[in-house]
Order: structure tokens, then sequence, then C-alpha cells
């Protein structure tokens, strides 16, 4: 894809995907996304995805610490299928996937570390 394309555009396909990973993998989409490249970095923040269920469970500490690391393993049961997604979006090799949830704000953030820096495979946007 890469030259055909702006960084925009890119970023708004990345967007479009995770909003559809969300609601098909993990249960429900996020209520706001916004996707950030930087260099070689891909920086996702999702707010809300939090379910009313995991809303509840997070009221103690037991509770936060069950709803993060069941977020972290369904996520990592996908990481190949992101990964693979985000190769064909940008195309460029995945290095790393890093993720964290926040039990409190409900927001989700993801950071994928890419081969090169994306920022030289798109068009310049006018």
């Amino acid at each position: 894809m890469a030259k055909d394309i702006s960084k925009g555009q890119a970023e708004a396909k990345i967007r479009e995907y995770i909003i559809k990973f969300e609601k098909e993998h993990m249960g429900r989409g996020p209520e706001d996304t916004l996707v950030d490249i930087m260099g070689d970095i891909i920086f996702i923040r999702l707010k809300g995805v939090l379910t009313a269920a995991e809303k509840t469970l997070a009221n103690d500490a037991e509770g936060k610490s069950l709803v993060k690391q069941t977020r972290v393993r369904l996520l990592e049961a996908s990481r190949k299928m992101l990964e693979k997604n985000i190769e064909e979006i940008t195309s460029i090799k995945v290095i790393s996937m890093h993720t964290d949830i926040s039990t409190k704000t409900g927001e989700r953030i993801i950071v994928f570390t890419m081969d090169s820096n994306l920022e030289n495979n798109y068009q310049q946007e006018r």
C-alpha cells in the first residue's frame, strides 16, 4: 500500500481495523479511537472499552487484576492476527506490540513498534 496513500489515510485504515477487531474479538467496540503514526511507532488509544460487567468487577483490587489479566490474554490470543493485519495495512513488518488497559478510565493503549519509519512510506498530505 505505502506511497499511494497519505499518513492520515493509513491512520484511518488502522483505526477502522482496530474498531472492527475490538467488536468482533473483544465483544464491543470502543467509544472513541485515536491512531497516531510517529516514526516507527503506531500509537492506538481506545476509550470506553470496558463492559458493564468489567466495570463492576473492577470495583476491588482482585477484580481489577482479573479484568486486566483477561483482557491481556484475549489480546495475546489474537496477537498474530493483529500483527498480520497491521503489516498488511502498512506494508511494514511489526517488531513488537505492547498494550495496557486502565480499569479506572476504561482506556486501552496499544503500541506497535515497526521495522522501519512509517512516515517515510506515505504521500505528503497537502
